[in-house]
């Protein structure tokens, strides 16, 4: 009898290797059809009501969640940018969702950044002007607007901070959500309040007297118990504006806000705190 050809060691290994990446995988397609189920159970309930499914909040702190149980050769920024489209899929299952951006011409940092955040396959507008990409919000012609992060001595046309229409929209995220040293970075406007994820950033903006100072403004906020990692100051024909970034979720009827020497205090929104990159 003629001997039968034998399989080689290495080529029977990397057979049972795939095998096993093709039953893993039918039970991640498995799961997320599972997952889909549910989300379709939640849109269709009457508890959530008819409200928009944008839960940035609660996606920060899933991803937190993954990412300090995460181990392996798998990258952080994988692990994000595969929750990041179960979640955009999840929105899609709930209801229609856009995104409107604000990128000058010749500046491209904030529509990369809302392709990442948001999925490739997000309708999206890239509008000349931040009014005309929060204009897309305020009528309903887009869920959410992405906008450059505030900037020390922009030009008043790009200052869309100060004339932001709170509380109607306010500052729900910031992007990216793992953090680029020295990179571009970018907020989420949408016409919903923002949700805790458990450690979060707010945007205070304050109207100081005119000639007060960077260090005068935030020695006001520390005696108020305000801890301020950033803050940005414009001076607005007699008043000064101070745009501060407050460690925390701060609600309106904080007593530390009443505490604070200034009449006009509005809060923009609130964003989780970046977490570290693969690099950290």
């Amino acid at each position: 009898m003629p001997d039968t050809p034998q399989t080689p060691p290495a080529a029977a290994e990397i057979a049972a290797l795939r095998a096993e990446i093709d039953t893993l995988d039918d039970a991640m397609h498995d799961l997320l059809m599972r997952r889909s189920a549910v989300v379709g159970r939640l849109a269709g309930s009457r508890a959530k009501g008819s409200g928009s499914p944008l839960r940035p909040g609660r996606e920060a702190a899933v991803l937190r969640r993954l990412l300090a149980r995460h181990g392996g050769p798998l990258a952080r920024e994988r692990i994000v940018r595969i929750w990041r489209e179960i979640f955009m899929a999840s929105s899609a299952i709930q209801g229609s969702f856009s995104v409107a951006v604000f990128a000058p011409p010749g500046q491209s940092e904030e529509v990369g950044l809302a392709r990442e955040h948001f999925g490739p396959i997000t309708p999206m507008r890239v509008h000349p002007t931040a009014a005309r990409a929060l204009a897309a919000v305020s009528d309903g012609d887009a869920s959410v607007a992405v906008l450059p992060v505030p900037a020390e001595g922009e030009a008043a046309e790009r200052a869309w901070w100060a004339w932001l229409d709170t509380p109607r929209l306010q500052v729900v995220a910031r992007l990216p959500f793992l953090s680029v040293t020295d990179g571009a970075a970018a907020l989420v406007v949408a016409p919903v309040p923002p949700d805790a994820s458990g450690d979060d950033r707010t945007l205070v903006l304050f109207e100081a007297e005119t000639r007060a100072s960077r260090s005068g403004v935030l020695q006001a906020l520390a005696e108020a118990g305000l801890i301020a990692p950033s803050l940005l100051l414009a001076r607005a024909g007699e008043a000064t504006l101070a745009l501060a970034e407050i460690e925390g979720f701060v609600s309106v009827d904080d007593p530390r806000l009443a505490a604070l020497p200034w009449a006009r205090r509005t809060i923009l929104g609130a964003y989780a705190a970046p977490v570290a990159g693969d690099a950290a």
